[in-house]
């Protein structure tokens, strides 16, 4: 008798582990339910169908070769069956079976010998007043998607409200403002955009981007009640504000769908997820699971973490159907490696950021370069901004964050390092990592090798840095503190700077610092910067040796402070 398989799930892990199964087991009969209509569609491409990058929501159900994914589709194709808006409504694991109900309320028992889920998220919901009302969605679905394209493309929209700066709602807010030019608003109850993904100076980065493409950004800012009018939204109150709104975008982060394996009696967190093996089965060996509805081991810290991310989803989809299958394949865990287009930038990281690292208990610290992403003389490069999170004790590298208007250029230094990250690479293996190289490519000393020695450097006791937004509360703080920055770059860069703060910015060019020396003064907090933080750091290393201990050097130089929106120049 051949392989009975259900699986409930028709997004992302579904139909990548049913299609597994028929792969390698072409004779087990294979049964696929989801309560949607629309199935197999790329979710992550939703903001693009809603901005117009894609124009049509079948181009999400499509493959490459242009096949829509429907029941036609992965039965003529795949060869098995797929129900879709058809519950699962429980599983009876005594029995093996799985009851279903259709759209019409009929309701039946599917048998199998192996059964998958791969349930999804659910948006989490938050419990304030007029939520209800229309035209404030989540967007968890492509039917939802279809909905919020049809109100902005039809010109109902000119103003709209993101709740969460998380990668949903700044990538609907991109697509809101870019190409529909809707007065745009994100309101998010942290500190920074993307918390727990980016650190505070890469969040500072891309929050100063957003405002540059006409989006409002509020942080530490807290949404109360949506207001409406005749059922329908018009704005948006919060802790700070009222804001005009004809359309919500609730984009708070989802939650496992992890209803019917509790039911069942599977294990899950208390947290909310359904804990499975290495081999990505439950706690019946029968019963498989994975995607968003599953905990996944993080490989830098051990610990189970919730990485709602579709390259996972179908990874792990791969391993269950080969699983299931008869194969006893392992998925070792998730870095939450990402990336995320903003406008004109891509923002990526792979690992732990600092304040993550610093929560899970790890003595870290974190350093920032900038460099261009190939050889400084081939022309039309751009520049990487890397910020590298290493355990101050052994050196081992926890992490890695970059932002570049290259988006190629930063996603191939962080899926380096994420390619090592979960065999405990120290700051000597990504220093003498080997990178491919030409000049229209890279540098002879990659961005990220920069980075790893720039950590080393800090860790050996080689250099002192201030990091760029302890520079800029340093700045403000100037006369407070007895500040003075010695500008190592050439007059024409220094000259605006000198010539305005005479008294804490002073111009000594790297190359002369050495006969100058009786200029510096040794009562006064130094910071060294030039464009990059290379000839800052010589400097720094020419007046250690001549008995300045004090001196700090200001880390990714003035292409960092830049990047983040602080120009002392303009500074009043």
């Amino acid at each position: 008798m051949s392989l009975r398989v259900v699986v409930v799930g028709g997004v992302a892990l579904g139909p990548k582990a049913a299609c597994r199964i028929k792969r390698v087991a072409p004779d087990a009969q294979v049964t696929l339910v989801d309560a949607s209509k629309l199935i197999s569609y790329g979710g992550c491409g939703i903001p693009y169908y809603v901005s117009g990058d894609v124009s049509e929501h079948q181009q999400l159900q499509e493959t490459s070769f242009h096949m829509v994914r429907d029941e036609e589709f992965f039965k003529s194709c795949k060869d098995f069956t797929v129900h879709t808006e058809t519950r699962a409504l429980s599983i009876d694991r005594k029995a093996k079976t799985v009851l279903v109900q259709a759209q019409d309320g009929t309701q039946s028992t599917l048998p199998y010998d192996k059964l998958v889920l791969g349930t999804g998220s659910t948006p989490r919901q938050l419990p304030i007043p007029g939520r209800e009302l229309d035209n404030v969605f989540t967007v968890a679905t492509l039917d939802e998607a279809i909905r919020i394209k049809e109100q902005v493309a039809g010109g109902k929209v000119s103003s709209a409200v993101i709740v969460g700066a998380g990668f949903i709602g700044l990538e609907m807010a991109e697509s809101f403002a870019d190409m529909w030019g809707i007065q745009t608003t994100v309101v998010e109850v942290a500190d920074q955009i993307m918390p727990g993904f980016l650190s505070p100076v890469m969040a500072t980065i891309a929050h100063k981007h957003l405002e540059e493409h006409d989006v409002t950004v509020h942080t530490s800012e807290m949404v109360q009640s949506i207001e409406g009018e005749n059922g329908k939204v018009t704005r948006v109150h919060t802790t700070k504000r009222t804001i005009d709104a004809d359309l919500v975008i609730l984009a708070v982060g989802v939650i496992p769908n992890d209803t019917l394996a509790r039911e069942a009696g599977l294990l899950c967190s208390d947290r909310g997820g359904i804990i499975v093996s290495k081999t990505m089965q439950t706690s019946d060996p029968d019963i498989y699971a994975g995607g968003d509805c599953v905990l996944t081991e993080n490989m830098v810290t051990g610990k189970l973490g919730y990485y709602p991310l579709g390259s996972l989803a179908n990874r792990q989809g791969r391993i269950i159907g080969t699983n299931v299958a008869g194969g006893r394949e392992t998925f070792d865990g998730a870095l939450g490696s990402f990336i995320i287009k903003l406008f004109d930038y891509a923002f990526a990281g792979t690992g732990l950021s600092l304040p993550v690292a610093l929560r899970e208990g790890f003595d870290a610290f974190s350093t920032h370069v900038i460099m261009s992403d190939h050889s400084h003389f081939y022309p039309d490069r751009d520049m990487v901004s890397l910020e590298i999170v290493v355990e101050h004790h052994t050196g081992r590298v926890l992490g890695l964050q970059g932002a570049c208007q290259n988006g190629d250029s930063v996603k191939g230094r962080v899926d380096a390092l994420a390619a090592i990250l979960k065999f405990r690479p120290t700051l000597r293996d990504v220093s003498n990592m080997e990178m491919a190289y030409a000049p229209p490519f890279g540098s002879a000393m990659d961005v990220l090798n920069a980075a790893a020695n720039a950590a080393e450097n800090i860790l050996n006791g080689r250099a002192v840095p201030v990091q760029p937004l302890e520079f800029a509360k340093l700045w403000e703080n100037r006369v407070q503190e007895n500040l003075l920055c010695i500008d190592t770059r050439e007059w024409g860069n220094a000259e605006p700077f000198a010539t305005r703060y005479p008294e804490f910015w002073k111009n000594i060019p790297q190359g002369q610092i050495r006969n100058r020396l009786d200029e510096i003064p040794r009562d006064k907090k130094i910071v060294l910067l030039c464009n990059t933080g290379g000839r800052s750091y010589e400097s720094q290393v020419i007046l250690r040796h001549a008995g300045f201990m004090e001196p700090v050097n200001l880390q990714g130089g003035m292409g960092f402070i830049k990047q983040i929106g602080f120009d002392p120049s303009q500074d009043d």
